[in-house]
């Protein structure tokens, strides 16, 4: 989940810069993370949170944002993720 949260504040970053093919290109790296990580996914719980980050994504990035996403949420959800990654790596 680290890595999909870098593509992520990658694809946040070029859309704020700007720069709608990068922003796309990362954006479209993050979803295919996501979906490596839910393949053969069992445990439904999980599967269904990370089924409903996937929707929100495609919102935001790709369509009219209904639910109304901001990038401060963006950086809020994946920050545990990639602040646990760093602890591992120390």
């Amino acid at each position: 989940m680290a890595n999909v949260g870098s593509e992520v504040e990658r694809a946040l970053s070029w859309q704020a810069k700007g720069n709608k093919e990068y922003s796309l290109l990362a954006f479209e790296r993050a979803l295919e993370l996501l979906d490596f990580t839910t393949e053969g996914m069992k445990e439904k719980h999980r599967l269904r949170e990370l089924k409903r980050l996937r929707e929100v994504l495609v919102d935001y990035f790709a369509a009219n944002n209904s639910y109304g996403s901001t990038p401060k949420v963006w950086h809020s959800y994946f920050f545990a993720f990639n602040y646990a990654a760093r602890l591992s790596v120390e």
